[in-house]
């Protein structure tokens, strides 16, 4: 069988990654039509989903593109879905398409800004704890406000500014010099074990961070793509929508910062790693030295670019655009006052975003499969034959399984959707149709932290090109933000079967929100998006 790959065409197939890995990926190709044809459609669609799920825990081995790109395109051409399914798919997920496009481009033309803020925080702020801690809530903060995609696309320009810096150093070189930190080939062999420290440490700041954005971003309207579905659907305004959601969101938001405080002092599960003195020691050298060298029109650039970042900031907060036109807004004046205006310097702020939208398309066939197989149908059903209380709690429950095997924005779309029909025939009254609204939100937005595949932002990280310098693989990620999910997840549970009702009840006595008496229109809606 290895002789199948020893030929060009072979070795081409799928590049270098391992024999076995090609192997599976025809092994897949191979069994997903006699699955579709000869035993059942959901079967073959579940299969997918699965083959899917591991080119991305394959990340490092293959970029998912190409191998979940083959799969998708089969899907496609045996009949499990679709072109006019995935245009459905693309169509409703056009802005967060346009956000990874020139949103996190517009990220790259603030990086130096964004370099200098947290080279300070991380020489000033030696506690690894609080420097944890400084991390999480800021990612936290910034999503509410923000989008998560936007701030894991901010703390990954920040993490890679921090490991191009001493990997320079590292391989011999002074700060002036270029260099291409993507290979170890002139890394000094005394300097690797300070490396390896340093990637530890770095990857620990990206799962509090990461982890940091959906605790922020399931307490407002603007955090995630389908909280502004589901506050749309439910005519909640900006601060309606926080008052809801903070009787679940509030005890979460404290223990997730109990458990990042608790993951750093124990040092389990990949965390506790303190940057390296050596390394510390190169970035304190490294602000002195930009520090004496930043020209008046270096200060000049810095403070357009934090002027810049303030109108995102209030763009965003006030939705004047839709998120990936305000992103384009931030490449237009940061390029434009910064004096970047040749096409070759434009051009690379789109290679990180790209490959990441392209893979984003792929899962949308996926998503597709799900959608016309009826994937979730089961489960579903069993939910909405519950009554009362345990259909909340049970919302609760199948948004957050289906949330961290799938996608947690198309789940929120499947249920706000079966919701609002219920809704439309009297099935449920409109009280009970808000607190399912808030179930399935936080029911897609917490406990979806268990895989990359859960959250777009955690995915954007795992497929980014940080990730195979701080070695993030899939199973890593999975390991690191297990205790994250347990307590957040347990947590979430309590709010929506203890907190959620009396505190709603609560919340209208004082008037910080009223009953709503419409019903939620779907025709309205659909025209709406």
């Amino acid at each position: 069988m290895a002789s199948l790959f020893a030929n060009p065409a072979g070795r081409n197939f799928l590049g270098n990654s391992a024999e076995w890995y090609k192997l599976t990926i025809l092994a897949f190709l191979i069994i997903n039509p006699i699955l579709f044809y000869m035993v059942n459609p959901y079967v073959a669609g579940w299969a997918l989903v699965l083959e899917f799920i591991f080119t991305l825990a394959m990340a490092l081995k293959c970029y998912p593109l190409q191998p979940g790109g083959l799969l998708a395109f089969e899907a496609v051409i045996i009949g499990m879905t679709s072109p006019d399914t995935l245009k459905h798919e693309i169509e409703a997920n056009l802005e967060v398409i346009l956000l990874l496009v020139f949103m996190v481009a517009g990220i790259y033309f603030m990086k130096n800004m964004l370099l200098f803020v947290f080279t300070k925080i991380l020489v000033k702020v030696r506690n690894k704890v609080l420097l944890s801690l400084i991390f999480c809530f800021m990612a936290a903060f910034l999503s509410a406000f923000l989008d998560a995609l936007t701030v894991t696309a901010v703390i990954i320009a920040i993490s890679v500014g921090f490991y191009s810096i001493y990997h320079k150093v590292a391989s011999g070189k002074e700060f002036h010099h270029d260099h291409d930190h993507m290979h170890d080939g002139e890394l000094d062999k005394l300097n690797e074990e300070d490396l390896e420290g340093f990637r530890a440490f770095l990857r620990s700041l990206m799962m509090h961070a990461a982890v940091g954005t959906a605790l922020g971003g399931v307490m407002t309207i603007v955090g995630e793509p389908q909280n502004i579905l589901i506050g749309t659907q439910a005519n909640w305004e900006f601060m309606e929508f926080f008052f809801r959601m903070l009787p679940v969101t509030l005890p979460v938001l404290i223990a997730g910062l109990t458990t990042c405080v608790l993951l750093e002092i124990t040092g389990i599960l990949g965390y506790g790693a303190k940057v390296p003195p050596k390394v510390l020691n190169i970035i304190v050298d490294y602000d002195a030295y930009t520090s004496e060298r930043r020209t008046s029109r270096d200060n000049a650039s810095l403070i357009v670019q934090g002027l810049v970042g303030v109108w995102l900031i209030i763009a965003l907060l006030f939705h004047f655009a839709p998120v990936g036109v305000i992103g384009l807004s931030v490449i237009v004046l940061a390029s434009a006052f910064t004096g970047i205006t040749e096409e070759h310097q434009i051009g690379h702020a789109f290679e990180e975003a790209l490959p990441f939208t392209a893979l984003l398309v792929v899962f949308f066939t996926i998503v597709g499969v799900i959608a016309d197989n009826g994937l979730f149908a089961p489960v579903t059903n069993f939910v909405l034959g519950l009554d009362g209380h345990g259909q909340i709690t049970a919302l609760y429950i199948a948004n957050g399984f289906l949330s961290a095997i799938s996608d947690n924005v198309f789940v929120a779309t499947v249920y706000i959707s079966e919701m609002t029909t219920a809704l439309a025939n009297d099935v449920i009254s409109r009280d009970t149709f808000d607190l399912m609204a808030v179930a399935i939100n936080t029911g897609t937005n917490i406990p979806s932290v268990a895989t990359p595949n859960g959250q777009a932002a955690f995915l954007f990280l795992l497929t980014s090109a940080l990730a195979p310098l701080i070695r993030l693989s899939y199973m890593t990620m999975v390991k690191m933000a297990l205790p994250y999910t347990i307590v957040m997840s347990i947590v979430g549970y309590i709010g929506v079967a203890k907190f959620l009702e009396p505190m709603t009840e609560k919340l209208y006595e004082n008037h910080y929100i009223e009953h709503h008496h419409e019903k939620v229109g779907q025709a309205r809606d659909a025209g709406e998006h």
